[in-house]
C-alpha cells in the first residue's frame, strides 16, 4: 500500500510541475524488497527529492533515504543499521547472509553515488566489514554496521557534509533552509492503498468477469444483472488502477468512447460497414492496456518492453480465458435450468383467464435450418422473428433486414438463431 501511496504522489507532483518532492520518513525499517520498489519509483523522478527523517530512517528506510537527493534530519533523529535479518528477527544463514549482504551492498552504493551520496557510507549501513575512511581519517571501522544521528551526519569533512544537508525542526523548516519556492501542498494516503493493490492483483479475473457479463447481457436480452456485473468489474478495475496512481480519468473517456462506437456498430451500421466496431473495440483493449502501464510524465510515448510485459500478460489471460468461458457457456448454458429461469419467454396468449396456461421459452425452440418466418423488428444485425405463434430472438451475418420481411433459419446453436432474408440465395 506504501508503493501504491508513493506512485499516486510522485506523479502528482510530476504533473503538477512541483519545484520538489520532500518525503517525511519515520520508520524502523521492512523488506528489503519492498523498498527496492521504492526506489525504482523515486528512480523516475525528474524533479529535486528531499527526505526528512522526522527520528528513525533504519534498515530499509535508509535505503529510501538514499534515493533522494537531498536529507535532512530531525535534531533527534537516526539513520543507518540496515543489516538483513529473518522476519522472525533472527540471523540469515551464513552462506545466504553473504550473498544477501553483496547484492544489497552494491544496491546501496549504486542508490547512494546516483543521488550524490557517499557509496561508502552507504554499504557501511549494511556491511560491518566496511571500513569508512575519508580524506586519510576513518570515519567508521571495521565490526560493526554504521548508524548516524543528526549532529554526525551532518559533520563536514573537506567541507562537505558526511550524509545530510542539515538539521530541520519540520518539513516547512526544510523547505525554508533549502530554499524550495513555491506553496507547500501536503499529499497524504487516501486509505484506499490498500484496496488499490488488491485490485490491481485482480485485474485479470475483473476483466474475464466483465467481458463475459457483457457477454451474457447480448445474449439474453431483458435480463440486467450480467451487464450490472460487467459495469461494476470494469469500474472497479479503472478505479483501482487510478488508485495505484497507474491511470488517470483519461482512459476511461478512451474506454467510454470505444463501448459507444461498438454499440453504433451495431445499433446502425451492421449491415454496411465495421469501420466503427473495429475502431471500437480496438480503443477499448487499448484503454484497457494502457490503464495497467506503469508510465510516469515525461516517459517517452510508447512505452517499453518492459513496460509492457505485465499488461500484456493480463491481457492475455483475460482473453484466452473469456473465450473458453464463452465457448463453454453457448455450448451448454442453453440447457440449463439457469438459463431457462432468465431467458425470455413467450407473451401470454390472449383470454378471460390465463390460469393454467404454459409458458413456453422461445429459446428452447427447436428451429432447424430453413424454418421460414417474419422479422417482426429491424434486424441489424439482431432483433426479433416470429416464426409460428413464437417470437424469437435472432441475428443475420451482418445483412439488415426490415420488418415484416419473409427470413429463413440459416442455422441455430442453441443460444442465437441465425437467419437470412428469404429472398437471398444459400449462404
Amino acid at each position: 500500500s506504501l508503493l501504491m501511496f508513493l506512485r499516486r504522489a510522485v506523479k502528482t507532483a510530476e504533473s503538477n510541475g512541483a519545484s520538489a518532492i520532500v518525503f517525511e520518513m519515520d520508520t524502523y525499517g521492512g523488506r528489503l524488497d519492498s523498498a527496492a520498489e521504492i526506489v525504482n519509483v523515486l528512480n523516475h523522478l525528474t524533479i529535486p527529492t528531499y527526505t526528512f527523517i522526522n527520528s528513525n530512517a533504519g534498515s530499509a528506510g535508509s535505503l529510501i533515504a538514499l534515493a533522494t537527493q537531498h536529507i535532512y534530519m530531525a535534531p533527534v533523529s537516526a539513520i543507518g543499521a540496515a543489516t538483513p535479518i529473518l522476519s522472525t528477527g533472527e540471523d540469515l544463514p551464513a552462506t545466504v547472509k553473504e550473498k544477501t549482504i553483496s547484492y544489497w551492498s552494491a544496491m546501496l552504493r549504486s542508490t547512494a553515488a546516483k543521488n550524490g551520496h557517499n557509496p561508502d557510507i552507504a554499504e557501511a549501513f549494511i556491511n560491518k566489514d566496511k571500513e569508512v575512511k575519508i580524506g586519510g581519517r576513518v570515519v567508521h571501522g571495521k565490526g560493526a554496521v554504521l548508524t548516524l544521528n543528526a549532529q554526525e551526519a551532518i559533520e563536514k569533512i573537506d567541507g562537505k557534509p558526511l550524509l545530510a544537508d542539515g538539521v530541520a525542526e519540520s518539513t516547512a523548516d526544510l523547505v525554508k533552509k533549502a530554499g524550495i519556492k513555491g506553496e507547500i501542498v501536503s499529499i497524504e494516503p487516501s486509505g484506499f492503498e490498500q484496496l488499490a493493490l488488491w485490485i490491481t492483483a485482480l485485474a485479470p479475473l475483473l476483466l474475464l468477469i466483465g467481458v463475459i457479463g457483457a457477454y451474457l447481457e447480448f445474449k439474453i436480452p431483458g435480463v440486467s444483472w450480467p451487464g450490472i456485473t460487467s459495469a461494476i468489474c470494469f469500474a472497479l478495475f479503472f478505479l483501482g488502477h487510478y488508485l495505484a496512481g497507474l491511470a488517470g480519468w483519461e482512459v476511461v473517456a478512451l474506454f467510454v468512447v470505444g463501448m459507444v462506437l461498438v454499440l453504433i456498430e451495431v445499433l446502425f451500421f451492421a449491415h454496411s460497414t465495421i469501420v466503427f466496431g473495429v475502431v471500437g473495440v480496438f480503443l477499448m483493449l487499448a484503454s484497457l492496456l494502457w490503464t495497467m502501464i506503469d508510465r510516469y510524465p515525461g516517459q517517452n510515448f510508447f512505452p517499453s518492453g518492459k513496460m509492457l510485459a505485465v499488461p500484456l500478460l493480463n491481457m492475455f489471460i483475460a482473453i484466452v480465458g473469456s473465450f473458453i468461458v464463452i465457448a463453454l457457456l453457448a455450448r451448454y448454458l442453453p440447457r440449463t435450468s439457469i438459463y431457462r429461469r432468465f431467458a425470455l419467454i413467450d407473451s401470454n396468449p390472449p383470454g378471460p383467464s390465463l390460469a393454467g396456461v404454459p409458458r413456453q421459452f422461445v429459446t428452447a425452440l427447436a428451429l432447424a435450418p430453413g424454418t421460414h418466418g417474419t422479422a417482426v423488428t429491424v434486424l441489424r444485425p439482431s432483433g426479433k422473428a416470429r416464426f409460428a405463434d413464437h417470437v424469437v430472438d435472432v441475428v443475420t451475418d451482418g445483412e439488415f433486414i426490415a420488418p415484416e420481411t419473409a427470413v429463413t433459419v440459416i442455422r441455430s446453436d442453441g443460444m442465437r438463431v441465425v437467419v437470412k432474408s428469404a429472398g437471398l440465395g444459400s449462404v
